[in-house]
């Protein structure tokens, strides 16, 4: 079983569970976690043992996105030179840069949820917001807790969305309530995310991990190889074919907005808890 510091791997008979547990950060990743979630994701999508994968939070906590706080210290330099060819030079970068470690890793772990040959479940019991909240929208079912809720988020601290949640969202929802969660940013409770088409079903919190796992094993004892297919036609069916694609204009157009003024204007009222005054640029 693999083990990590801020994601952890178990199983139950047939069923992998990934949890993201960062609780001190409001489960936020930086590079490190990133790349523990990647590694998690290839893990479960591949071994042909697991026949359903589980991705959580902590109780109360889905995911957050990217760590804005991180994102704000500049990174770590460690965490940054995994990415830089041996011998060159590094390169200073602006909050752009720094995204892009994040975002290369996330990004990779939501292309392994596409093409997992298997169910892959998003339990979201607390906040799923920003990055976290297109994390859950690519997997194939989102059971919500009734203490859950989802926010788009992206645009309080002026970014443009990535993790796929620019992708998934008019295809699950339509355009028009699409646009509505990124320009007007409600944040959504379990039940509206239900009505609206977001998620599977909602339960009770103290039922929460029980309906979870009972799911995932019925899922796990049906024919999970027709389920496979069927999920890749489906996808397919859907434009998933272009979900790389659009994964790598989502990442360009975000690391250069990072780098813009209203993310910084953004970034401080974050940190200051205030809202942002925004210029446009």
């Amino acid at each position: 079983m693999l083990s990590a510091e801020h994601v952890q791997v178990s199983r139950d008979d047939a069923v992998g569970v990934i949890t993201i547990d960062r609780r001190e950060r409001f489960n936020s990743l930086d590079v490190r976690a990133a790349q523990e979630l990647r590694r998690a994701g290839l893990q479960l999508a591949r071994d042909e043992t697991v026949r359903v994968v589980v991705l959580q939070g902590v109780p109360g906590i889905f995911c957050t996105g990217a760590d804005l706080k991180y994102v704000d210290a500049g990174g770590d330099p460690d965490d940054l030179r995994y990415l830089t060819p041996p011998g060159a030079p590094q390169v200073p970068g602006g909050h752009g840069e720094i995204f892009k470690q994040i975002l290369e890793y996330l990004h990779s772990t939501i292309s392994e949820i596409e093409r997992a040959p298997k169910p892959v479940v998003a339990a979201v019991d607390g906040v799923a917001a920003a990055g976290g909240f297109g994390i859950a929208m690519a997997c194939d079912l989102v059971i919500a807790s009734e203490r859950a809720s989802f926010e788009w988020a992206y645009g309080k601290t002026g970014l443009s969305g990535a993790e796929s949640a620019t992708f998934f969202l008019p295809r699950l929802i339509g355009l028009r309530r699409a646009l509505e969660l990124v320009l007007l940013n409600p944040r959504l409770d379990a039940s509206s995310a239900l009505a609206m088409g977001l998620v599977t079903a909602v339960h009770p919190t103290e039922r929460f991990d029980a309906e979870v796992l009972g799911l995932a094993h019925r899922l796990a004892a049906g024919p999970t190889r027709a389920y496979g297919v069927a999920k890749r036609l489906i996808r397919q069916a859907a434009g998933g074919d272009r979900l790389d694609a659009h994964l790598d204009q989502e990442l360009e157009h975000l690391v250069r907005i990072a780098d813009g003024s209203d993310f910084a204007a953004g970034l401080e009222g974050f940190l200051a808890k205030r809202s942002a005054r925004f210029a446009g640029k």
